[in-house]
């Protein structure tokens, strides 16, 4: 099939604080990461930054709604989007120092400078409440603008700052997740994790985003096995059994560790052992 018969969606972030989101390509605009495009906005158009390569729109996506890409940006516009940013960078630190003056425990993570409507928007992080009316003042001052704080909490924080994780490759934050789902200490254990086991953190202090990955995987692997501590059955070879208790279990293998009477332990697959529970067993219990 030609490119020209193909329906294509490509990530555009509009800002380094704010995800990237999915934007239809249209007509013959086929830019590359790093490049800088124009795209529809709920307000009209904007300059954004593509992050995510093209790729081919799903069957099952293609009743959804997107945004377009209306453009690539012009060598002009480019260099006003870049030279914007810049001029941000330039800003946090400013703020930065600004908030170190006043003794504020706060991180200032990303500055968002609207010219034409002389506002600026402050991107922060903090672990404790604070008063910033002072620092908003010094603000309005160093920038000659309205300033509007926003808090933003720890993973979106390490998601701007972007980074390199454990696994050697770029934060999933930062290259691929659209959103942040909800991360649990039950992920970590379904999956055998030690909860002490400072690794389970990622860059930004919080349980790592790479959990919840596998999670449905091991939930469907564990629910095939008996509990710890189960009276089973283990086949011993020529028909005969060995009665004993589940010490222990082992999710990918798909095997159990018995422990038997006598004090020994053999590792037993699944498909040979039995315990009450399993659809076969409740035949045999039934009079």
């Amino acid at each position: 099939m030609d490119d020209t018969d193909e329906a294509w969606l490509i990530g555009i972030r509009l800002r380094d604080a704010a995800p990237a989101e999915d934007y239809k390509l249209v007509d013959d605009v086929r830019p590359s990461v790093g490049d800088v495009a124009v795209v529809e906005t709920a307000t009209g158009t904007a300059l954004g930054e593509i992050r995510r390569p093209r790729r081919v729109l799903p069957d099952f996506k293609r009743d959804r709604l997107y945004r377009r890409v209306v453009r690539a940006a012009t060598e002009a516009e480019a260099h006003e989007y870049r030279d914007r940013r810049q001029r941000e960078e330039r800003a946090v630190v400013a703020a930065q120092r600004l908030a170190h003056g006043r003794g504020m425990a706060l991180k200032v993570v990303d500055v968002e400078l609207a010219g034409a409507e002389r506002r600026v928007t402050v991107y922060f992080n903090a672990e404790d409440r604070i008063d910033f009316r002072d620092l908003v003042r010094d603000l309005a001052h160093e920038f000659h603008a309205r300033i509007e704080m926003r808090q933003i909490g720890a993973r979106d924080t390490t998601r701007v700052m972007d980074g390199i994780g454990p696994c050697g490759r770029q934060l999933c934050c930062s290259s691929h997740l659209k959103k942040f789902e909800p991360i649990s200490v039950k992920m970590a254990k379904t999956q055998d994790m030690p909860l002490t086991d400072s690794r389970l953190l990622g860059n930004c202090g919080r349980l790592k985003c790479c959990l919840l990955y596998e999670f449905s995987t091991y939930q469907e692997l564990r629910s095939r096995l008996p509990r710890v501590n189960t009276p089973c059955q283990a086949s011993c070879g020529g028909g005969g059994c060995m009665t004993g208790k589940v010490k222990s279990i082992r999710v990918l293998a798909q095997s159990v560790v018995v422990s038997f009477p006598d004090g020994s332990q053999a590792e037993v697959p699944l498909d040979q052992v039995t315990w009450e529970g399993r659809a076969h067993i409740d035949a045999q219990l039934k009079p």
